[in-house]
C-alpha cells in the first residue's frame, strides 16, 4: 500500500474528510508536499507556527539540546537548563504576580492542570467558563463546553460547569463565592473571532475579585503575538490569576504550560503532596525549542505589524459575498455566511497553494491567521488566491 492507504488504514482519523495533503517539507509560511507544490500556510497550523514552519533559530535549539540530553525524569525533579532559562525568560515578560509555571505538553493540559489548581487552592468546586468558547477536548477541558453536539456522546462529564455569555455583564452575577475560577479565552476563537467589548475583561476581573474566585485566561491561541501584543492580556490591560499558553510557544514543537503566583502554585506541594505531575512536561528539547521562539519573537518583534497586516487583509478581500471581516490581530474571520460555501472555497484555494479552514463553533466564516513572520507580499499573493475561490463559488450569489 502507498502511504495514503496507510495513513488511512492506521492512522485514527476523527472526520471522514481529511485534507489528505502529504508533507514532506516545511519553511517560512510554506509546506511542501511531496511533489513539490508549495502551499501558503494561512492558519499556522492552528495558531502554532507564528515563527513559520521551521525556523533556523528552533531548529538548531533542537537539534543541539537532542544531542545532549533528551529524557531524564518526571516533572520538576531535575534542573534542566533550557527548562529554567525558559521559565526565567517567561516570568521576565509577565507581570510579578504570574512568577510560577507549570509546564505540560499542549494547551488540554493547561486547562487540566488550572481546572485542578483552582479547585485545590480555594477549596471550590463550581467552575464557570464561556458559551461558544474552547480549551481542549480531553475530559475535563471538554467539560467547559457549552455545545452539547460536542459533548452529549461524552457524558457525563465534570460536575458543577456553568456557563455564562461572554461579553454579557448581567452573566457576571453568576460567578459567586461558590465558584473556584472563571476560565475564558481572552479573545473567543473558535466562536469566529470575537474579542471582549466594553471593557469586559476588567469586570470579569472585578467580579472575580469581589467574591474571591480566580481569573483564568486562556491564552492558548491569542499569545505569543497572534494578536498584536506579545500577550492578549495586555491589550485589554487585565492581569490574570492563572494564564494559560501552549500553540505558539514551541514554535512547532509541542508544549503548553499554566501560570499562576508562587503563593497559588504551591497548593500542589501539599494535601496531597504531588497535587499535580507529568512524565514529559517540561522536556528539555521543547523547551529548548520554547526558548528559542521567545527570544526570537522579543528580538524582532514580529507581533507589531499584526494590526497593519490585518488591515491590509481587509482591504484587498473586497467582496459582495463577504459579509463581514472580523479580527484581533492577525486572528481573522471572513464570513461567508454558508457552510457549504466555506467548505467549497477552503477546497478550491487548497487546489491552488493555499491553506485555510473554518471555525469549530462558526463554519459560516474562514479562518485565517497566517505566521506571523508573513510580508505584505505574500499577503496579497495569499488574498489574490482566496479572492479567485470566493469568485468561482460565491458567482451566483
Amino acid at each position: 500500500m502507498n502511504l495514503r492507504q496507510l495513513f488511512l488504514s492506521h492512522v485514527a482519523q476523527t472526520s471522514d474528510m481529511p485534507l489528505m495533503l502529504e508533507i514532506d517539507k516545511g519553511e517560512g509560511i510554506y509546506l511542501y508536499d511531496k511533489d513539490g507544490k508549495a502551499y501558503i500556510d494561512m492558519i499556522s497550523g492552528i495558531g502554532v507556527s507564528n515563527l513559520g514552519h521551521c525556523h533556523p533559530n528552533v531548529v538548531n535549539a533542537i537539534q543541539e539540546q537532542s544531542a545532549r540530553y533528551m529524557h531524564t525524569m518526571v516533572y520538576g525533579e531535575y534542573v534542566m537548563t533550557p527548562q529554567v532559562k525558559l521559565a526565567h525568560l517567561l516570568t521576565s515578560q509577565l507581570p510579578e504576580v504570574l512568577d510560577n509555571i507549570y509546564f505540560v505538553n499542549s494547551g488540554s493540559e493547561a486547562t487540566e492542570g488550572a481546572m485542578k489548581l483552582a479547585k485545590r487552592f480555594t477549596g471550590r468546586r463550581e467552575i464557570i467558563s464561556c458559551k461558544k468558547a474552547y480549551h481542549g477536548s480531553t475530559q475535563g477541558s471538554a467539560s467547559l463546553m457549552s455545545d452539547d453536539y460536542f459533548t452529549r456522546a461524552f457524558r457525563p462529564l465534570l460536575p458543577d460547569i456553568r456557563h455564562i455569555e461572554y461579553n454579557d455583564e448581567a452573566d457576571l452575577l453568576k460567578i459567586t463565592n461558590q465558584t473556584a475560577c472563571v476560565i475564558l479565552e481572552t479573545v473567543q476563537a473558535e466562536w469566529g473571532v470575537r474579542g471582549p467589548e466594553n471593557e469586559y475583561l476588567k469586570k470579569v476581573r472585578n467580579r472575580c475579585t469581589e467574591v474571591g474566585a480566580l481569573m483564568v485566561l486562556d491564552e492558548i491561541q491569542v499569545g505569543y503575538g497572534r494578536i498584536g501584543t506579545l500577550f492578549g492580556f495586555e491589550k485589554y490591560q487585565v492581569v490574570p490569576d492563572i494564564l494559560l499558553l501552549a500553540k505558539g510557544m514551541g514554535g512547532g514543537m509541542p508544549i503548553g504550560a499554566f501560570i499562576a503566583s508562587r503563593h497559588i502554585m504551591s497548593s500542589f506541594k501539599d494535601n496531597p503532596f504531588l497535587g499535580h505531575i507529568t512524565t514529559f512536561g517540561g522536556h528539555p528539547v521543547t523547551c529548548a525549542a520554547a526558548l528559542a521562539t521567545l527570544e526570537t519573537i522579543l528580538e524582532t518583534r514580529p507581533y507589531e505589524e499584526a494590526e497593519a497586516k490585518a488591515s491590509f487583509v481587509k482591504e484587498k478581500l473586497r467582496h459582495h459575498a463577504i459579509r463581514e471581516i472580523r479580527n484581533v490581530g492577525l486572528l481573522m474571520a471572513v464570513d461567508i455566511g454558508d457552510f457549504d460555501k466555506v467548505l467549497a472555497i477552503i477546497h478550491k484555494v487548497l487546489s491552488n497553494g493555499l491553506i485555510v479552514d473554518w471555525f469549530l463553533f462558526n463554519s459560516e466564516s474562514i479562518r485565517l491567521a497566517p505566521p506571523l513572520i508573513i510580508t505584505f507580499e505574500e499577503l496579497e499573493k495569499a488574498c489574490n488566491i482566496l479572492l479567485d475561490a470566493i469568485n468561482e463559488v460565491c458567482a451566483d450569489s
